[in-house]
């Protein structure tokens, strides 16, 4: 069963509308129990980082959450999901995150005469193979909202990139470990074959 977990910060029912359109059967969770016993669970989120840890440690589910990526089981991280597996979040403070791959996230910069957030459809670039990826061209767009990105402390566990306007993590590989920066959800037929492959071939 996929277990989207739900801790009061995202649009769930999109992702679970994703996967019901591909015939995929998901349930909405915020029971660990339910999120232990997930062969395949999916991270959503939308807002702050430092809001979210509060919410999953209240709601008893980072250890469920930890130990699924452990036991070696499919994790897909989606925008805020992304950011949480780092070690720390530079978003109104300070934040610790759930620290199962190193690195921070830090905000874009307006001063780079960007607009922030950064919102819309922007251009993928695969930078190296990864099965979320298979039969999506690189180049392809896709759907992103955030002011923060991920920077990762191995180079070689990001899977792609968008510029905005250097290049930042899209998109996260590491082992069971598959995360994105933007909302496949919301990334109409490129979005559905990535959440296709998660399912498929991770």
């Amino acid at each position: 069963m996929i277990r989207i977990i739900d801790y009061g910060m995202g649009n769930l029912r999109s992702v679970q509308k994703a996967l019901e359109r591909l015939g995929y059967a998901s349930e909405i969770t915020s029971d660990p129990d339910s999120v232990a016993n997930a062969d395949r669970i999916v991270l959503p989120g939308v807002g702050a980082f430092g809001d979210a840890m509060v919410k999953l440690s209240s709601l008893n589910l980072i250890e469920p959450i930890k130990n699924h990526v452990l036991r070696g089981r499919p994790f897909l991280g989606i925008c805020l999901g992304l950011q949480l597996l780092f070690d720390e979040s530079e978003e109104n403070g300070i934040h610790q995150g759930l620290s199962l791959l190193r690195g921070r996230v830090i905000s874009f910069q307006p001063n780079l005469g960007i607009k922030v957030p950064h919102m819309g459809w922007n251009a993928l670039r695969v930078v190296r193979p990864c099965p979320l990826f298979a039969e999506v061209p690189s180049g392809a767009f896709v759907y992103f909202v955030h002011s923060f990105y991920a920077v990762p402390g191995r180079r070689e566990i990001v899977a792609a990139e968008a510029d905005y306007p250097t290049p930042f993590a899209a998109a996260i590989h590491s082992e069971n470990v598959f995360a994105t920066q933007f909302h496949p959800e919301k990334s109409q037929e490129v979005g559905l074959r990535i959440l296709r492959n998660f399912v498929e071939r991770c």
